[in-house]
């Protein structure tokens, strides 16, 4: 899936994270913030990038400001940013539909 617009998803309120997307320069581009990223940031950094694989997007810059939320909680964060930047509004394909 390619990102044709910038998108946002989430919050910084605590246990959640705010996932940006834009287009990218041809790679997977990620910037992560996290107040847990000692103790988790590989699991982190390992989530969206499954996440991303999955929804086949291979060019992209994602930002990650992570406020200790869970695994299930980025996934679906980055799922939404993606979605929001190729305008999909109706019969999302949540949680592993895709691939």
């Amino acid at each position: 899936m390619e990102i044709k617009q910038p998108a946002v998803a989430g919050t910084l309120e605590s246990s959640d994270c705010m996932v940006t997307v834009e287009p990218g320069q041809g790679e997977i581009e990620l910037d992560l913030d996290s107040v847990v990223i000692r103790q988790y940031g590989r699991q982190i950094r390992k989530v969206i990038h499954e996440t991303l694989d999955r929804l086949d997007v291979k060019n992209a810059r994602v930002t990650v400001v992570d406020k200790g939320a869970l695994d299930c909680t980025i996934k679906a964060r980055v799922e939404c940013a993606v979605y929001r930047s190729n305008g999909i509004k109706d019969n999302l394909p949540w949680g592993g539909v895709i691939k």
